[in-house]
């Protein structure tokens, strides 16, 4: 997914026109029109960083819903997965594993 796209998506979903939303970040709306019109890319670093604390967001997480395919930060994919070759568990550290894991999850807040 384009950034462009991405970043024009966030901004309608703060209830805001490009040109309110550009002044609010202190950048000309004709600045922030031809960011979204030519492309994250051709915009300077500065206005791209202005636009994402604008919206929220980092670039690191503008760039990972560009890849992710996602118009929300929260849509991103986060996925933790663990692989172990060769070992088997016996049922008791199975046990203490899943125990640890519902021990982990009762901590969220």
């Amino acid at each position: 997914m384009e950034k462009a796209y991405i970043l024009s998506k966030l901004i309608e979903e703060k209830g805001l026109s490009r040109r309110a939303f550009a002044e609010e970040i202190g950048i000309p709306a004709t600045t922030l029109q031809s960011m979204i019109t030519r492309g994250v890319g051709k915009a300077s670093v500065d206005n791209v960083i202005k636009v994402c604390r604008g919206l929220g967001i980092t670039t690191d997480d503008l760039e990972r819903m560009a890849e992710a395919g996602v118009a929300s930060p929260r849509d991103i994919p986060e996925t933790i997965a663990a692989h172990f070759d060769g070992e088997e568990y016996t049922e008791d550290e199975l046990e203490e594993i899943l125990k640890y894991a519902h021990y982990i999850k009762s901590q969220r807040k």
